[in-house]
């Protein structure tokens, strides 16, 4: 069976100012997404679930309707605020959405196979699809997932912080933790993460993050709805608190219920967190279409 691909697509784009998810950064028109979905085509994956909002839906199939239907199946699931998840009856009002492990559990009647998860707006290079689905393909089990790392100083934007799960590995190369580091920016040449205190703390140029680019087996959404039930009960007072991908992972790792192996890719991460990054990421697929990565137009 094939493994299939989950996009998380729902985002509001505050810090960008806008729609990125269907945003143009190719020659032809094409957004970040495609490219991915043009990656994982060719690595073997069979289909394709985005997990966007309700309001952006007709935005997404005036984008991508038709464009690769006859290539990799497409389906479209929905990150509502409310929706029904056993052993809650009554969700807090709340404006922000739950955050990307809810948007994960909301596909969780879409995907009965081994899957890949990644961002809408990240690109995340050849290499770590074909890897990801080697993984899925042949490694996969119920307590057997996977993340790709990527290098923290390929990562970064040169128009403002992000925010980076950092990870630890073993010497068998297994995770042992995701701490969320956020405002991660280089200053002075060197990379720190603002701490809850207001402090500074440096990272290394060579720590590898997690792009939210996981590989799962599907026994992995009865974890997520469990956690999920757990998280709403101790956040109800909280509106801006999210249910993030590490979260559930580092319980997993640390209860010793599963384990998650790092695959580590070498190639450079580009995304569009804030619009100055726009002109960057277009440049640098202008030079992977010179490069021969891809085809221009890519869906010709």
């Amino acid at each position: 069976m094939k493994p299939s691909l989950l996009i998380l697509a729902a985002g509001m784009g505050s810090r960008y100012g806008g729609l990125k998810q269907v945003d143009a950064v190719g020659p032809d028109g094409e957004a970040i997404i495609e490219y991915s979905i043009y990656d994982a085509i060719r690595a073997g994956f069979g289909k394709v679930v985005f997990v966007i909002r309700r309001d952006i839906e007709a935005a997404f199939r005036e984008k991508f309707g038709g464009k690769f239907d006859d290539q990799i199946d497409i389906q479209y699931v929905y990150q509502d605020m409310d929706y029904p998840v056993p052993g809650i009856e009554k969700f807090p009002e709340r404006e922000k959405p739950w955050g990307t492990a809810h948007a994960m559990l909301v596909a969780e009647n879409a995907i009965k196979e081994p899957f890949a998860v990644i961002n809408a707006d990240d690109y995340y290079g050849v290499e770590g699809f074909f890897t990801c689905a080697e993984f899925l393909k042949n490694d996969c089990r119920s307590n057997h997932h996977c993340v790709v790392g990527y290098i923290i100083s390929n990562t970064l934007s040169d128009h403002g912080t992000v925010n980076r799960g950092v990870a630890a590995m073993d010497k068998d190369h297994y995770l042992t933790e995701v701490n969320e580091r956020l405002k991660i920016k280089r200053i002075d040449g060197k990379i720190s993460y603002l701490g809850d205190d207001g402090q500074r703390y440096p990272l290394k140029d060579d720590d590898l993050v997690s792009m939210n680019f996981w590989g799962f087996h599907p026994a992995i959404f009865d974890v997520i709805r469990e956690q999920f039930v757990d998280f709403v009960r101790a956040n109800r007072d909280n509106p801006r608190a999210e249910f993030f991908i590490p979260l559930f992972v580092d319980q997993q790792i640390n209860s010793g219920s599963a384990k998650v192996k790092v695959l580590v890719s070498n190639d450079r991460w580009y995304g569009v967190t804030y619009r100055e990054d726009k002109p960057i990421v277009q440049k640098a697929f202008d030079k992977l279409i010179q490069e021969e990565r891809y085809p221009a137009p890519l869906w010709s």
